[in-house]
This record gives structure tokens, sequence and C-alpha cells, in this order.
């Protein structure tokens, strides 16, 4: 009991004693910076994504009239033995950098890499899906944070068939949603998807690249396989590894639709050719919509 007594102060001198001191920490406890007034200190990095920019240099951007956004859909879905899951977002990466940079004042948001479709009956290895209800509540929180920021115009558009019709009923329900005297505007661009998919019209008119059957574009983009030239074309810009180019090469299968990916220079340049003119019809549909003139390259 004894024992007991005297440990007794010792605690209640640990608890009562520690309280000026722990006041006096909260009271000179260094506030804050408050983001939105702070200097940048440093030089700002050059980039269109979002998530590559710190929270000042976005702030500075709407600043300076950067207040254009876009959201971009891609996928997690099967494409065959010879490109990743991920085909659609790589391509993204690719599009989504050259679309931003052609506006002029447009960031481009977290690509959104998961589609739509039904979760019960994706069954194929790696497809990852969203319902078409979440898919859209994503869409709508991007959206609703986008302009609570102040961006003003914001473009939603995406690389997977199956996911047009919801971007395009979500842009329509948000609109109403904000009503006519709301600061921004929120609006699907059909065209990166629907005008020449596939650039099929293009590669066989423009660069004389004539994929097998020549009228494999009716079918779906593919002819064995859900992948095609200007899927690897493009990808082979942002990362050749995306479409097993040494796997392939090694294993004497280093085509697709009866065209040689070989030389891999050769088909870069293409890719290259092939981004351009998926910027071409995308910036020329947003700046419809936007009500403005096409700028020249």
């Amino acid at each position: 009991m004894k024992r007991l007594l005297l440990i007794a102060p010792m605690f209640l001198g640990l608890f009562f004693g520690s309280a000026p001191a722990v006041a006096q920490q909260a009271a000179t406890r260094i506030p804050a910076a408050d983001l939105k007034t702070l200097p940048n200190p440093l030089a700002p990095v050059n980039s269109v994504w979002m998530e590559e920019l710190t929270t000042i240099e976005v702030r500075d951007a709407l600043r300076k009239g950067m207040t254009t956004a876009l959201i971009m859909t891609g996928g997690i879905e099967e494409n065959g033995p010879y490109t990743s899951l991920d085909k659609h977002n790589v391509m993204l990466r690719a599009t989504g950098e050259s679309i931003a940079r052609r506006l002029g004042n447009a960031l481009v948001t977290p690509i959104v890499r998961v589609h739509q479709g039904n979760p019960l009956t994706s069954d194929l290895p790696g497809s990852i899906v969203l319902t078409p209800e979440t898919f859209k509540s994503v869409i709508r929180d991007y959206a609703n944070s986008l302009k609570t920021q102040g961006f003003k115009n914001i473009f939603v558009f995406g690389e997977d068939g199956g996911s047009q019709t919801p971007l395009d009923s979500v842009a329509k329900e948000i609109t109403r949603e904000w009503g006519a005297a709301s600061p921004a505007r929120v609006a699907y661009i059909a065209e990166y998807y629907r005008e020449d998919p596939w650039s099929c019209n293009y590669l066989r008119k423009d660069l004389n690249i004539q994929q097998q059957p020549l009228d494999y574009c009716s079918g779906g983009g593919g002819v064995i396989y859900h992948d095609d030239y200007h899927y690897s074309a493009i990808i082979a810009t942002v990362d050749p590894a995306q479409i097993r180019v040494q796997q392939r090469r090694d294993a004497k299968l280093l085509s697709v639709n009866s065209v040689n990916l070989d030389p891999l220079e050769k088909t870069i340049l293409t890719g290259w050719k092939l981004i351009d003119y998926r910027t071409d019809i995308t910036v020329r549909a947003i700046q419809k919509a936007m009500g403005t003139t096409t700028a020249g390259r």
C-alpha cells in the first residue's frame, strides 16, 4: 500500500506537470501555409498532367487562364496475347498530351483507368470494370471537383466503345444539374472515338497501310484479337514493351493484321502521325463545342 501511495504522486506529476509544456508548444506552433496565397518558390514544371503538378502550379495555371480540363477514360481489358491490358490507358498518355498541348489552355485530369461494364460477367482474367452507375458517378465527381476549383470548360471523352453512351448521358445530366447560370460547363466529345474509329480511313487512304481484311473496321477494330495496327503504332511511341516487341520479334510474330511492325522506328513515326491525326479530330471538335475556330498547327 505504501508503495502505491508513493507511485501515485509520480503519475500525477507526469500528467499535470506536462500540461504547461503542451500548452506552450501549441502556442508556438507554426501555422500551416496558405496555399491559395503562397508564392511559388520554384520554377513551374512544363506538364499538362494534373497529377504531375503541385497545388501551387495548378493554382497559378488557373489564374493564367488555363481553365479547360480534359477528363479521359480508358480501361483495363483483354487485348489478345500481344498487347497489355493497359492498352487504352497507354493510348491516352499519347493522345491526351498532344490534345492538351494543341489546345494551349488545358490540363488533363488523372486518367479514369477503368471503364464501364458488368463486374458479374466480366470473367476474362485481368478485366476490371465498373457498373455504369459507378462509372457515371466517377465522372460526375471529377466534374464537380474541377468546377469547385475554378475550371470553366470541362470535356469528357474516352477510348472504350461501351463507355461512349454513359459518357454522353452523364455529361447531359451534369449540365442539367448545374443549370444555365453555372460558371462552368461540361461536354462529351464524341468525335474522339466516333470520327474515323481506329483511324482506318486515314491509314488506308493517306498512309497506304492496308490492314487485312480491308473492311476489318466494320467488325470492331480487330481481326482475331482486340488489337490492330493503329493501337500498336501509337502505343509504341509511349512504351514498346506494352506490345511485347522483343518477345514477338523473337517468336517471329511482330505483325498485326498482316502489317509488319518492323522496323520499329518506322512504326513509331507512323504512331506520331496517328497521334497528330487524332489530335486534329479532337481539338476541332472541342473548339466547335466552345464556339471557337480551329487553330493551325
